[in-house]
């Protein structure tokens, strides 16, 4: 068994050499007009693609270098607020400490004062019974004296119920 050719299936020349030529004219014409703007957009395409990229990285870096800023001022606020801290302590002991001295000055001055107080009354009380037993002594002399007794007994009976007589204020 032959195989055979079927003569619709063969092709002709000239069909080969027009469709040559339609296909060579076709690609002349879409590689003048088509592909050029074709080549071009997807240039720009990937040009657009590429600035995109670069922004996106130097944006990232950007944000990078923000948050290493924020934290750098986050971690100065910190130091700051710990010293503001330390120092309104440090002021507040201070206050403190001087309010206690003003406090324990003010009492020895007052305790100084109510002891010179206390010692004045003290020593006008003394003076003020001094001049009453004196005032008495001479008191019970006048009367004594008033009374001329002779006898030494009765003289001294005589002093003893003056003295029990006499009331101290």
């Amino acid at each position: 068994m032959f195989l055979e050719i079927n003569p619709l299936v063969l092709p002709d020349i000239g069909l080969v050499f027009w469709n040559t030529v339609a296909f060579l004219g076709l690609l002349v014409v879409l590689g003048k007009f088509a592909w050029k703007p074709m080549l071009k957009a997807i240039s720009d395409r990937e040009k657009g693609i590429e600035d995109s990229l670069a922004k996106a990285d130097k944006m990232k870096a950007d944000l990078s270098a923000m948050q290493n800023e924020n934290e750098a001022l986050l971690a100065k606020a910190r130091e700051e607020r710990a010293t503001l801290i330390k120092e309104a302590k440090e002021a507040s002991e201070k206050m403190i400490a001087e309010a206690k001295d003003k406090a324990k000055s003010e009492y020895e001055r007052i305790v100084a004062d109510a002891q010179v107080a206390i010692n004045q009354q003290k020593n006008a009380a003394l003076t003020e019974v001094k001049n009453q037993v004196g005032s008495l002594v001479v008191e019970v002399a006048e009367k004594v004296l008033r009374r001329e007794l002779t006898n030494k007994a009765e003289q001294e009976t005589y002093i003893k119920q003056l003295a029990d007589g006499v009331k101290l204020n």
